[in-house]
């Protein structure tokens, strides 16, 4: 496809040549604006590179699923940007960041006599300069032969001005003038974030920190670091990316009605973070990008055939945006790392910007087990970046391939804890096949260390399943059936006990939510009034049974309690 005729049956036709309005455009809503915003940077920043450059490396659609990981490459000939949007006008002294001010000539409009008024072109020759001076100085003659003089504030100039702001470092601006009208307001903008405060605070908030206590905050920085950055959209990254995500956090909690938008070039995905004033906790979060579909999702690669809605159907690459939902932090769930959620997927249509809804592209549970067995069997093709520092790419070695499924449980962790039983019987299959192989192979001794690790991160998910059993068995709504008390603690006490022989492979955080869970059934106030606190000769013959079911769960909370304190123990020691 030509990138410059991306869009141009949609409601914003550039034209093919200049990227520009002939008309004035005029736009006073944050949502339409947004919709420009879409329209202007998916044309100039990913068709257009990915039509000019041959070797574009197109994201792969996995990586727009949380949790985010750091692409470890930087592409410095792909565009790059950081985008901030106010839905008021500006008061620059007020405001709480550092910019670099352009003026539009409507503020000479109210004091303007006659037709021609002196100070025009002395703000369009003061606008020019202040471009000028974040510039590349051999962009200066081309910049200025095209827009001496033009308001460069005028929103229907920024398509083609964009490949020059691409060039600038920091953040431009655009926000509302005394009309009510969005427009260019400053460039060279500089996002403050607090990350030390905003780190803390957080991590005191949600019980990971405690004032002083330096062990406790050495061993969860990095996870409250990344619950905190996936919140925003992001993964642990770039100065431009965390920036961007903790001023969107302080302008939400200001109240304000903001966009922040970030291209990295290292992601290659636009990531839009904005705040429409509906009383939420978290601002919206969603992400644009390239991707290529899989060539086994034939529904998908039939629908977009039928809309004509790939941008190379060739190589089965299409736009897809990907929205959000945030979660609150809660120790007590077994998925407490799940920052972020997929709230919707669609794909955007070249031609009309149409959203084409009801394809699922990246939630595939059918996708996710062919590639995992790929990856078992040494056929996948790909790249991952195995513990945040190395890269690797394909599965043709062992070692590859227990990297690459190491990654693979690390990334897909939450969703196969939370997958339907016949996905999770699925997957246990091919790995526990995968790792009898890997038992009766003596050539794979040097990669002993490797192999534990990859087992005990499938160990953990394993017993993390059972654990968001037993939550859904607390709350009596188990596999869809609405349990009685008696059943409620059948489950729990049949599922208990092959936990028990489980936590031989301990992880503490997982043993502490196994008692918080226990705790809470035990301590159920039905329960405790009408099976334990009556008398024995009041009860029934089934109320006698819940009452013997209820000790031996007491024994059960014994246990895990006794497990825990002597882990626990152990490691006191060692230390």
């Amino acid at each position: 496809m030509d990138w410059k005729k991306a869009f141009s049956s949609g409601k914003w036709p550039l034209s093919q040549e200049e990227a520009a309005f002939c008309d004035g455009l005029s736009i006073t809503e944050m949502a339409e604006l947004q919709q420009f915003l879409d329209v202007v940077h998916i044309r100039e920043c990913l068709i257009r590179p990915f039509s000019q450059w041959k070797e574009y490396p197109v994201v792969e659609p996995r990586s727009l699923l949380p949790s985010f990981e750091p692409d470890v490459y930087e592409y410095h000939n792909l565009p790059g940007f950081s985008l901030l949007v106010f839905d008021r006008p500006l008061l620059p002294f007020n405001e709480i960041f550092q910019y670099d001010i352009i003026h539009p000539v409507t503020d000479l409009l109210d004091i303007a006599q006659g037709p021609c008024c002196p100070l025009e072109n002395a703000i369009l020759g003061a606008n020019m300069q202040t471009m000028l001076a974040r510039l590349p100085r051999a962009l200066h003659d081309q910049f200025r032969a095209e827009f001496q003089r033009l308001d460069t504030t005028a929103l229907e100039l920024y398509p083609p001005m964009l490949p020059y702001i691409l060039c600038m470092d920091r953040a431009h601006v655009l926000a509302k003038n005394a009309y009510g009208h969005f427009q260019m307001a400053g460039v060279f903008a500089s996002l403050p974030s607090d990350i030390d405060g905003e780190l803390k605070r957080f991590g005191m908030r949600i019980g990971k920190f405690q004032m002083g206590d330096n062990d406790l905050y050495e061993r969860n920085r990095l996870f409250v670091m990344q619950f905190l950055m996936e919140l925003y959209g992001f993964p642990i990254v770039s100065e431009r990316r965390t920036s961007a995500a903790l001023f969107a956090r302080r302008l939400h909690k200001m109240g304000e009605r903001f966009l922040i938008r970030v291209l990295g070039q290292s992601d290659r995905v636009i990531t839009t973070i904005w705040n429409d004033g509906a009383a939420a906790r978290y601002p919206h979060v969603e992400k644009i990008a390239l991707i290529r579909v899989d060539e086994d999702q034939r529904e998908v690669l039939d629908a977009l055939r039928e809309s004509k809605a790939f941008v190379d159907e060739k190589n089965r690459v299409a736009l897809l945006r990907v929205r959000y939902r945030q979660h609150s932090y809660d120790p007590d769930n077994v998925r407490q790392d799940r920052a972020l959620s997929v709230l919707s997927q669609q794909i955007i249509h070249p031609l009309t910007g149409e959203n084409i809804d009801g394809l699922n592209i990246i939630r595939d549970s059918t996708n996710l087990i062919l590639r995992l067995n790929d990856i078992v069997r040494g056929e996948y093709t790909g790249r991952i970046v195995f513990k945040r520092t190395e890269v690797v790419e394909n599965t043709d070695t062992d070692e590859k391939r227990l990297k690459f499924l190491y990654a693979w449980l690390t990334k897909h962790q939450r969703r196969i804890i939370g997958y339907s039983e016949e996905f999770f019987a699925n997957t246990g299959k091919i790995l526990d096949n995968y790792f009898d192989n890997l038992d009766h192979s003596d050539s794979l001794d040097e990669l002993a260390d490797l192999k534990q690790e990859v087992r005990n991160r499938y160990r953990y998910i394993q017993q993390a399943r059972k654990i968001r059993c037993l939550e859904e068995i607390r709350t009596r709504n188990y596999r869809g059936e609405r349990l009685n008390y008696d059943r409620m603690l059948s489950e729990a006490l049949t599922l208990l006990q092959e936990l028990k022989f489980e936590v031989s492979i301990y992880f503490d955080e997982l043993v502490a939510t196994t008692i918080h869970h226990i705790e809470a059934m035990l301590n159920d106030r039905y329960l405790r009034r009408h099976y334990v606190e009556k008398a024995e000769q009041d009860l029934t013959r089934a109320g006698q049974e819940v009452r013997r079911k209820y000790g031996r769960l007491v024994v059960l909370l014994d246990d895990f309690k006794a497990i825990r304190k002597t882990h626990q123990a152990s490691g006191e020691a060692a230390a």
